[in-house]
């Protein structure tokens, strides 16, 4: 059965002699997408993870996982999804072909041949097929930690939850780990907390934002990343009596701010706009409706991912 939403919260809390470690925690992680869980630390990413793999009982609050309750229907949750911990650990003697076999006959029974077959489509899938006879001893931490993704993705899991998957690694390593998870997008749900913001804005389609244990943003990346609900434009202008052309702009219903900076002889505004697509269809008509003006430059200002989250968090 397919759900439209993967992981599901509604006022979901933990708290440990009397501190409120997590507080009413409403959640949406939509099914088919990767999903980046950003905070700083001590901000509850963790305790959330616990709580939606069954580890821990939450104080108030419920969640789902595929439809099924995290907390009466633990067992058939399990089931159903494959979990990376921030270092896995390995038997080091044992190749990686050996780990992985180790583990599917926990999944798995039937043909020893399609098991093998199972195990050589995850080796092929995170880039170890020609390493696969080798003892886990002598990998990379970037190869240890693909590894890792392959052993979640045994079972063929409709969600993955996956905890810091490329904070130890190096830019090599954390490069093939992203890569994994871009071709794990096809098959499944990815649900990753990280403090790495640029991996974040080069893979996730939606994030969520956790600060002193309370959510202060969700939704699309490139909701966040044009300035949520407040869109900005800049514009560049030459021209005379730009002052009542700025009056003019103003008093737009959908312009909530212009912001002014002069320098040798040209000015730029930046416009905060509440409406997207009024903005779109009229703004650079409104400005251009006075002919003495020139228009040198125009365009919907865009957002690092650390600015929104720098200003989220520091200004929670």
């Amino acid at each position: 059965m397919t759900h439209l939403l993967a992981i599901e919260t509604h006022s979901l809390s933990k708290t440990y002699k009397n501190v409120s470690v997590l507080k009413s925690l409403d959640l949406a992680v939509p099914a088919n997408s990767i999903f980046g869980f950003l905070g700083p630390n001590g901000a509850g990413k963790t305790t959330t993870m616990k709580l939606l793999l069954g580890l821990i009982r939450p104080t108030g609050g419920s969640g789902t996982i595929l439809g099924h309750n995290i907390t009466q229907e633990s067992l058939s949750i399990r089931a159903r999804i494959g979990y990376l911990p921030q270092q896995p650990h390995f038997i080091d003697s044992m190749t990686a072909r050996e780990t992985l076999r180790f583990t599917a006959h926990f999944f798995f029974s039937g043909p020893d041949t399609k098991i093998e077959q199972r195990i050589d489509d995850m080796l092929d899938l995170v880039g170890l097929a020609d390493k696969a006879d080798r003892p886990v001893k002598g990998f990379s931490g970037g190869e240890r930690q693909r590894l890792g993704l392959a052993l979640a993705q045994i079972n063929d899991p409709e969600l993955l939850i996956l905890d810091e998957p490329a904070a130890a690694l190096d830019p090599l390593g954390r490069r093939d780990v992203l890569a994994v998870m871009e071709r794990l997008r096809e098959r499944t749900t990815i649900f990753y907390s990280t403090h790495i913001l640029d991996d974040v804005q080069q893979v996730s389609d939606t994030v969520a934002i956790l600060n002193h244990g309370q959510l202060v943003a969700q939704g699309p990346i490139e909701q966040l990343l044009n300035g949520g609900d407040q869109m900005v434009y800049t514009v560049t202008l030459e021209g005379a009596d730009i002052d009542s052309a700025h009056a003019r702009i103003v008093k737009l219903p959908w312009v909530s701010q212009v912001d002014r900076l002069h320098h040798n002889g040209t000015t730029t505004w930046q416009i905060s706009v509440t409406d997207e697509q009024a903005a779109k269809e009229h703004l650079l008509r409104q400005i251009l409706s006075d002919e003495r003006l020139i228009v040198t430059g125009f365009n919907q200002k865009k957002y690092e991912l650390e600015e929104i989250f720098m200003n989220i968090v520091e200004g929670a």
